[in-house]
């Protein structure tokens, strides 16, 4: 019966290899492992979360200027939709940004672009001021806007004046939005692609995400200049 105890104990008791556990991987092999976990990581966010983007040109001054890092959250549109007020990042509908406007990109390019940390072109960032629906009119005997019969005072615009230089009168195609820069004088938007393809509607699918935050330089740090307020008034599509 002693025997048979000890042999019984003999056969539970843990072997020396479970005692010493997995062997560590080497550095090298570690140091992939987290760089390939912080690239899908970065992916992940940049798909669907934030995304950084940079400010090339004066079409939004003076909200955004010339060369100012921005991050562009997508959370707001999972569920919903852009709207009035607005600043948003979209891709290019089709030859608004002209020909050679993306330049292809080297290996370190690339690998920066994925984290946001290299302009890839192919964007464009203006002011949501028509949504689905939505008739926009320019402008009334003040030079403002009417929106749905209603006149719109807009604080954000570079130079108000310069909105009434071009007359239109549209009706936004449901799924569809109209699109401003603030700089009206200097701003290939919705009114410059009346006559093409597409009416200078953008497509809310094409719509990356909204502007969230100035990240630099640190003296401009703080809010894109979405601003909802003065279509506060807007009514439904007449």
């Amino acid at each position: 019966m002693h025997a048979n105890d000890t042999s019984a104990e003999t056969r539970h008791e843990p072997s020396s290899g479970g005692r010493r556990g997995r062997k560590p991987l080497p550095l090298w092999q570690e140091t992939i492992l987290l760089a390939v976990l912080a690239l899908v990581l970065a992916i992940v966010v940049k798909t669907f979360f934030v995304q950084a983007f940079y400010i090339p040109s004066g079409s939004m001054e003076q909200t955004l200027q010339v060369n100012d890092r921005i991050l562009v959250q997508k959370v707001s549109y999972w569920t919903g939709e852009p709207q009035r007020g607005d600043v948003v990042v979209f891709d290019d509908p089709g030859g608004w940004l002209g020909p050679g406007a993306e330049e292809p990109l080297g290996p370190v390019q690339r690998v920066l672009s994925v984290f946001g940390l290299y302009p890839t072109g192919g964007h464009l960032v203006k002011r949501v001021i028509g949504v689905g629906g939505d008739r926009v009119r320019c402008c009334n005997t003040d030079g403002q806007l009417v929106i749905n019969g209603v006149a719109i005072d807009e604080p954000y615009v570079a130079n108000p004046a310069a909105t009434a230089a071009q007359p239109f009168d549209i009706r936004v195609p449901e799924g569809r939005v109209w699109l401003m820069g603030d700089n009206r004088n200097n701003s290939q938007d919705s009114r410059a692609h009346m006559g093409e393809p597409g009416g200078g509607f953008v497509p809310v699918d094409d719509v990356l995400g909204k502007a969230w935050v100035i990240v630099w330089p640190w003296d401009r740090t703080g809010s894109a200049g979405s601003d909802s307020e003065p279509f506060a008034d807007v009514g439904t599509p007449e």
